[in-house]
């Protein structure tokens, strides 16, 4: 009977270890008190082998600040990726007519790109001179929990803008 009591209480403390050490390493982007700055040597990924890259679907919750001008003609990029070097790219999200991007408005896109592991960087892109300011960029990927990006700051014309919270990965290129 005691070896048994042993074994049970030796599975429950590798329970409780394992718990304890896989909660430390889980990280949210929410909860991460960083703000967005501008990434000024920020440059798109174009070393991804598209032929050897899986693709994988994904889902953006871009929502506009209400303190955001009331509507905005410029051009929006967005860039968002991993540790790895896989990166999500769009060049273009915006568009004009469409009245994409208005004050206190959410809009949702559909993006396609190289399957990432962890999200950890998400970074923004706007050109032209109405100006614009997203509240939050939610990104939906496939296996993965979403990730929240609150920026609630404006965006610099012509410099990417946003977060960067990946850690150095051995041959990682981020």
């Amino acid at each position: 009977m005691g070896g048994r009591n042993s074994a049970v209480l030796l599975l429950l403390l590798i329970l409780i270890a394992a718990s304890f050490f896989t909660s430390s390493q889980a990280r949210s982007i929410t909860s991460t008190p960083t703000k967005p700055h501008v990434f000024r040597s920020f440059s798109i990924n174009t070393n991804q082998s598209a032929a050897t890259a899986r693709s994988c679907s994904y889902t953006l919750t871009i929502k506009t600040s209400c303190s955001s001008p009331k509507y905005t003609r410029d051009k929006v990029s967005i860039a968002f990726g991993d540790a790895y070097g896989f990166e999500v790219y769009a060049p273009r999200l915006d568009n004009p007519s469409s009245r994409i991007f208005e004050r206190c408005s959410t809009d949702t896109f559909q993006i396609r790109g190289p399957c990432t592991y962890e999200i950890c960087y998400l970074n923004l892109l706007r050109v032209g001179s109405d100006g614009w300011k997203p509240e939050s960029v939610k990104v939906y990927g496939p296996n993965r929990p979403v990730i929240t990006f609150n920026y609630n700051k404006f965006l610099p014309n012509g410099v990417w803008f946003g977060f960067n919270h990946c850690r150095k990965v051995s041959g990682s290129v981020i």
